[in-house]
């Protein structure tokens, strides 16, 4: 009976060495990217965009996502398929993220499917700190601690369709925030280079802002940069 008992306290001690070892080869990370995006550029360009079912956003950086990373610039994606997105688990949210985390895909939509796709392809990579309703409101609450329109209007950056210095806009949010962003651009209609994405950093943890081991790839920005109205 002894030997028995030893037995099933190895194979118990086996199995979840084996689930801890699986688990974190799968979802390990060493920092994330929260990423912004400006409205008014996203639907200023030949693509267009369509307004959530909730009608026009604010004219404020909505959320992107909150992207888990490695220092090589490398990343982790879409770790646990068994882990769906279930909106039932961030109704408390819903209202919050209609307005700073907005859809922008055509046709008009309710958000859901945007979520969802940043839950899969990024959150279930994180889900070893933070389950669906704490990514979500985790990110929710890392956007409100450095607010990025406020950072660039007070530097007399304003989104009225204006040419700006890049070397001014990415000032303006370090000085705002202690830590040097990442902007990418797009471009607009008639080809200029227009503030699209801006990209900070955040502990692994999730906890807050740190300066980035590497900044994202992406669309390089022009030396002046457009920000558009919305």
């Amino acid at each position: 009976m002894k030997m028995q008992s030893n037995h099933d306290s190895l194979f118990i001690m086996l199995a979840t060495l084996y689930s801890v070892l699986v688990l974190s080869s799968s979802q390990d990370f060493d920092f994330f990217y929260l990423v912004q995006e400006w409205p008014g550029s996203h639907c200023d360009t030949e693509q267009g965009c369509c307004y959530p079912t909730t009608g026009k956003p604010a004219s404020d950086f909505g959320i992107h996502g909150l992207w888990p990373n490695y220092n090589d610039g490398s990343y982790p994606s879409n770790c646990n398929s068994s882990n769906s997105f279930d909106a039932s688990k961030i109704s408390d949210l819903i209202s919050r993220m209609q307005l700073e985390w907005p859809t922008l895909s055509c046709p008009s939509k309710d958000g859901l499917k945007f979520w969802g796709h940043e839950w899969k392809k990024h959150g279930t990579c994180a889900e070893s700190i933070l389950d669906q309703h704490a990514y979500f409101e985790t990110t929710l609450k890392l956007k409100n601690k450095i607010n990025l329109l406020h950072a660039l209007e007070g530097a007399g950056i304003q989104p009225n369709g204006q040419m700006y210095s890049l070397e001014s806009i990415t000032s303006a949010i370090q000085v705002a925030s202690g830590y040097t962003p990442r902007i990418q651009c797009n471009n607009d209609t008639s080809g200029n280079s227009q503030l699209h994405e801006i990209s900070l950093c955040v502990d692994s943890m999730a906890s807050d802002f740190i300066e980035c081991p590497v900044l994202p790839n992406g669309r390089s920005c022009g030396s002046s940069v457009e920000f558009p109205s919305f």
